[in-house]
């Protein structure tokens, strides 16, 4: 092809590769040569919690393989279906910290806004599989209420965005509820939560930047990468060019059983986020949520994993072994 052909292609956008993401089970064992009988029990969990995946995630997976550890975040599997007691469809419990639909008051100073049910992925172990979304979100008329309660309370210093996936909103509806933020005098960082830059780095284009910019408040981006190989160069990029806009780059990892359970991946995670201009900043446990039970790690595997990452990497690079729960007043750090 000429180099005027190649030029006038049309760029894909990152709002048509959202559109695109594979949710058919079948259309996602067959792009990456899985076999037939896996389709079933796909089907029957996809049915309790759809399937998404953008393609260039997927692209990312190795294929031919049913334990590729970035395709066992996604793909629907029996396991969903069973029950286990101890797990919740509401694992943190929090329907009981809303003073308003969809804003979210669990720790002094901060306030979390879920501003869309949106996700660009549907992870499989995720502890809002189960939320209810369509009666707490702060969308269309609902935000007024939520930015009313965080400016009738000075001690929020911090807004943090989460979902779904705020970054699945347009740039024109994340600017605007920005300023607002921006116009609360004791409101001072804005933090998003969003997993786009990994999954979808395509987001992370010139009108996300030019409002993050633009921005009079301290901006932290906590990413949600969980194994190095979804650490791509166009994430990479991704994350230069957010840096390089004044964002703070924090990573937050889950601990999942047959993905990062080991400490050569979680030791390669935390160099690989590094080399990317990411600090690493927690390790979760699983939050208990029905369907996921298959993920758990034991707390006992997860602090000697951390233990032998205190071994091998600068203490900088060793993320904070974590678990959250109910009613406490901070995550629980485990030493």
């Amino acid at each position: 092809m000429s180099n005027s052909a190649a030029a006038e292609r049309p760029t894909v956008t990152w709002q048509q590769l959202l559109a695109d993401a594979v949710s058919d089970p079948a259309d996602l064992l067959q792009r990456l040569g899985l076999p037939a009988a896996l389709l079933p029990a796909a089907r029957r969990a996809a049915a309790l919690f759809p399937l998404r995946v953008p393609l260039p995630y997927l692209a990312r997976m190795w294929p031919n393989d049913p334990d590729d550890p970035l395709l066992r975040q996604v793909l629907p599997l029996d396991a969903e279906c069973n029950r286990h007691t101890g797990y919740s469809t509401d694992p943190l419990a929090e329907s009981a910290v809303q003073p308003v639909p969809g804003l979210l008051k669990k720790y002094h100073g901060r306030a979390l806004l879920i501003a869309t049910g949106a996700c660009a992925v549907h992870c499989r172990y995720c502890f809002r599989r189960h939320f209810p979304y369509a009666d707490a979100h702060t969308g269309g008329s609902r935000l007024g209420p939520a930015l009313a309660a965080i400016a009738a309370d000075p001690s929020i210093g911090e807004v943090i965005l989460s979902g779904g996936d705020p970054l699945t909103l347009s740039d024109r509806r994340l600017a605007e509820l920005a300023r607002h933020l921006a116009d609360i005098d004791h409101v001072h960082t804005l933090r998003i939560h969003s997993r786009l830059p990994v999954v979808l780095p395509q987001r992370v284009d010139g009108e996300l930047l030019a409002w993050l910019r633009r921005l009079p408040l301290r901006t932290v981006l906590v990413l949600h990468s969980n194994h190095p190989a979804e650490l791509d160069d166009a994430v990479r990029a991704a994350l230069a060019a957010l840096a390089a806009a004044g964002v703070t780059l924090l990573n937050q990892a889950v601990l999942l059983r047959g993905v990062n359970d080991d400490a050569d991946t979680l030791a390669a995670l935390s160099t690989a986020l590094h080399a990317a201009g990411a600090l690493p900043y927690y390790l979760h446990l699983l939050d208990r949520v029905q369907g996921a039970a298959h993920f758990d790690v034991p707390q006992s595997r997860g602090e000697a994993l951390i233990a032998g990452l205190r071994g091998r990497l600068p203490g900088y690079l060793v993320p904070r072994l974590v678990r959250e729960t109910p009613g406490a007043d901070s995550k629980t750090v485990i030493t």
